[in-house]
């Protein structure tokens, strides 16, 4: 069975679509970009090439007891800083005293045996002299006297040594410096060259040695040779905490010779320490200024870069659009880099919406050109 359409609802159709097909589209308005931009300027660019290092003291002494006896005085605290000459410690005296006094009885036993000596032969060479004795019998007494001599002379030596002995019980701090944690506590047996009371070690100025590659070895021995302004800041310190060191160093010494395994070289500084805030064993990082930084050099954010193959490119304002620009870039300084080429003082370059960008893309600035609010610090 066939259902016919009435007329009214055909001519109804057609008219629907008449009305749709005669309409024009109009054509969309170009998109904008939203962007920030950055005003190029002159900055101080200043790099650090940056080594692991260690803190050293420019002199370690190890206290060792040098008589034997127990520990009778401790005369400070541990980790107290203590002057050249100060007294540290007290070892019992009272054996090493009946030793002094044994040496000095055999000194005068021996005095007394060299003057009865010094008689007799004296006595016979007044015989001699009277050919009263044979020649023998003064020979004899000669001999003896000779024997007494060096038997005072051995004494004398002796007396000598234990009073060495006596005066070692007495350990007295031979630099000046910070001591460490005593290694015996009173009372204990300590042994002459043997046992180590403590360690000793001047705390200002500190060292601090790392590391440098054998191709630098020139440029670290031309900075050895200038005489530097102990205010430049050509060798700085960052602490573990991350903050820098707020006082420069100065290039103290180059090994004698490369690790061959290493193929580095033992190269090191030296800092002030007033505040002691440089412990010895402290794992810091050493910061050398670059060769070539300068106060005039153009600078721009890192982030207004766009790497392509290897290359870079920078988004450069003109009017209400980009364009693609090429720059040859320099050393990074902190968040900023060094622009080497392709870029002119006061460009005005986009820094932010660079992913939404292409060459000749239409943009609308967020507020005015930013600009750098304080010269380029460090790496």
């Amino acid at each position: 069975m066939i259902k016919k359409r009435s007329v009214p609802a055909i001519i109804f159709g057609m008219a629907t679509l008449l009305a749709c097909g005669g309409k024009e589209q109009k054509p969309q308005a170009p998109t904008t970009v939203p962007v920030a931009t950055y005003r190029v300027e002159r900055g101080e660019a200043i790099s650090y090439d940056e080594y692991p290092a260690t803190v050293t003291p420019l002199k370690v002494v190890e206290v060792r007891a040098m008589a034997s006896g127990y520990v009778t005085g401790i005369y400070f605290e541990d980790g107290q800083r203590v002057r050249k000459g100060q007294k540290l410690y007290q070892i019992d005296q009272q054996q090493i005293q009946a030793s002094v006094d044994q040496a000095q009885a055999n000194l005068r036993v021996a005095e007394s045996n060299e003057r009865l000596a010094q008689k007799d032969a004296e006595r016979y060479q007044e015989l001699d002299r009277n050919e009263a004795i044979a020649k023998q019998v003064l020979d004899n007494a000669l001999a003896r006297l000779e024997t007494a001599k060096l038997q005072v002379q051995a004494a004398k030596a002796t007396v000598e040594q234990s009073r060495s002995g006596l005066k070692y019980t007495s350990v007295f701090a031979p630099i000046s410096g910070t001591i460490g944690i005593s290694q015996v506590q009173l009372g204990a047996l300590v042994t002459s060259n043997q046992t180590l009371l403590n360690t000793l070690s001047t705390d200002d100025p500190m060292a601090v040695d790392f590391g440098v590659d054998q191709k630098e070895i020139v440029r670290f021995t031309r900075l050895l040779q200038q005489n530097k302004n102990p205010r430049d800041s050509t060798f700085q310190l960052s602490l573990p905490d991350g903050s820098t060191y707020p006082y420069a160093g100065r290039i103290g010494l180059i090994d004698r010779a490369v690790d061959a395994q290493t193929g580095t070289i033992r190269t090191r500084l030296v800092f002030p320490n007033t505040k002691n805030m440089l412990k010895a064993g402290m794992t810091v990082n050493v910061r050398v200024k670059t060769d070539g930084s300068s106060g005039n050099s153009l600078l721009i954010p890192k982030k207004a870069l766009v790497e392509q193959m290897g290359e870079y490119f920078v988004y450069v304002v003109q009017g209400d659009s980009v364009i693609q620009q090429k720059v040859q870039t320099g050393a990074d300084v902190r968040d900023q880099i060094v622009i080497r080429g392709g870029l002119e003082e006061n460009t005005e370059i986009v820094t932010e919406g660079i992913q939404k960008l292409k060459n000749g893309a239409k943009i609308s600035k967020a507020g005015t050109p930013a600009q750098s609010s304080s010269p380029a610090g460090t790496k």
